[in-house]
């Protein structure tokens, strides 16, 4: 689902992403967690084509990005941490708005945008300005964007910001049944609860590389502490 080789990001003399390898698998909950400034934000600009790399490959649902971007990109439904929407509309405004990107039948769109509204609880304001949208509300309207074409790999930065426990819980249920029916989550959080209760595999980044990634067994072990929990895991690795 994704594969990435000797992936780097070069700014100059500083490498905000120094040669990464790693893959995650169909139906998978990849987290990568990281200090603030490891590289997270950047492997998931160049993952989701944003960013181009100074090295390295990386492939999306057997689709070079380099070579074939357009097609990669429309694997991908993309999370970002830092929201951008057009304020002015309304929120199915804005799902039309960005259907239209994938060529999305208005059938096929009405039933989507029908059904994901209502997954994410927000069916009642939809023909409300975007404006007048709280925080939490203007995050779910984007997990929304990201899910209306249905893509088989959603990558999500920082997802539970400005959620309340309700939406937070709904979102982890959301994953989950997700990763239950093929779709692959490649999660980037600071929560490291999140990570430890839903991911399969974790990597961990730090200073642009990839230092450490499995599953929580599998850290356990590379640091031979049998009983830490991820917060403490993290930790003892990026010390």
């Amino acid at each position: 689902m994704i594969n990435v080789k000797n992936l780097s990001k070069h700014y100059g003399q500083i490498a905000a992403v120094d040669n990464i390898n790693f893959e995650v698998n169909a139906g998978e909950i990849f987290g990568f967690i990281g200090p603030n400034g490891a590289g997270k934000t950047t492997s998931i600009k160049l993952i989701a084509g944003i960013l181009s790399p100074t090295n390295g490959s990386i492939n999306i649902c057997g689709i070079d990005m380099i070579k074939n971007p357009v097609m990669a990109k429309k694997q991908i439904g993309l999370i970002p941490d830092r929201p951008f929407l057009y304020e002015k509309l309304t929120g199915i405004e804005f799902l039309r708005f960005i259907s239209d990107f994938y060529d999305i039948s208005d059938d096929d769109f009405d039933q989507r945008s029908d059904e994901i509204l209502q997954m994410f609880n927000l069916e009642d304001r939809a023909n409300e300005l975007i404006q007048s949208y709280s925080h939490g509300m203007k995050q779910r309207l984007i997990m929304c964007s990201a899910l209306i074409h249905d893509p088989p790999l959603i990558i999500v930065d920082e997802p539970m910001v400005g959620l309340d426990p309700k939406a937070i819980i709904l979102v982890k249920k959301l994953f989950k049944y997700l990763s239950s029916i093929g779709k692959t989550i490649f999660l980037s959080t600071h929560t490291l609860t999140l990570a430890e209760d839903i991911c399969d595999r974790i990597g961990i980044i730090n200073q642009g590389k990839l230092i450490a990634q499995g599953t929580m067994k599998e850290l356990k072990e590379k640091v031979r502490s049998g009983e830490a929990n991820l917060e403490e895991l993290f930790f003892k690795l990026t010390d």
